[in-house]
């Protein structure tokens, strides 16, 4: 088994994927399945999918392929969806407010405990069964909960200095919706920057050149 640094970020960024996919197999009521059956669903060769298993350990049995369930489960494991994490959001603005309302979070791995926010339109209040409070009250709260993740649903003008006050607090994980590039000295600080219009470009490049 490999040492976890030495797995790329392309391989963990896959793992979703196959996460993904087992689900919807299992819900398909699929028992197994082979490494060339699973890359013609994903289009990903089988080498590449026996390669990124090798990187955890040995999952599948020559001749008999992958228990769909069993495979789910140890990927689920390796992903940390056993792990109960707990994430609180800043900012409850229209995206804010969405993910809070419609993102399976508890399918992930998460439990969302509370919501920030400065408008007094919203402090008070909760959605989807998530209390929002007053980013006065930010810091005590942290203090005295555990939380593993910090969304941050914010303006690009704070969002920097927001980040800053948490890392302080000892916040380690943030889902960033800010569309700019949190920076951080500390290396056990973990950022995972979400830039719509990347995605968005990435679909204009492929249909101007397809």
């Amino acid at each position: 088994m490999l040492k976890k640094e030495n797995i790329s970020d392309a391989v963990i960024r896959r793992l979703p994927r196959y996460y993904r996919q087992l689900t919807e197999l299992c819900a398909r009521g699929v028992v197994r399945i082979s490494s060339h059956s699973l890359g013609q669903e994903m289009n990903i060769t089988a080498s590449q999918i026996r390669q990124d298993f090798s990187c955890f350990g040995e999952f599948g049995q020559q001749g008999y392929g992958y228990n769909v369930e069993e495979l789910r489960s140890e990927i689920g494991h390796i992903l940390g969806v056993d792990n109960d994490h707990h994430l609180v959001m800043i900012g409850v603005g229209n995206l804010g407010h969405a993910l809070l309302q419609n993102f399976p979070f508890s399918q992930t791995g998460f439990t969302v405990d509370a919501a920030f926010d400065v408008s007094p339109a919203v402090i008070g209040s909760n959605v989807n069964g998530v209390p929002i409070y007053s980013m006065d009250d930010l810091d005590i709260y942290i203090r005295e909960h555990n939380v593993d993740v910090v969304a941050l649903t914010i303006p690009q003008s704070v969002a920097q200095d927001t980040a800053d006050r948490l890392m302080e607090l000892g916040i380690k994980g943030f889902w960033n919706f800010t569309n700019i590039e949190l920076a951080t000295t500390q290396p056990d600080v973990k950022f995972e920057n979400i830039h719509f219009a990347d995605s968005l470009l990435t679909l204009s490049y492929r249909i101007a050149n397809r």
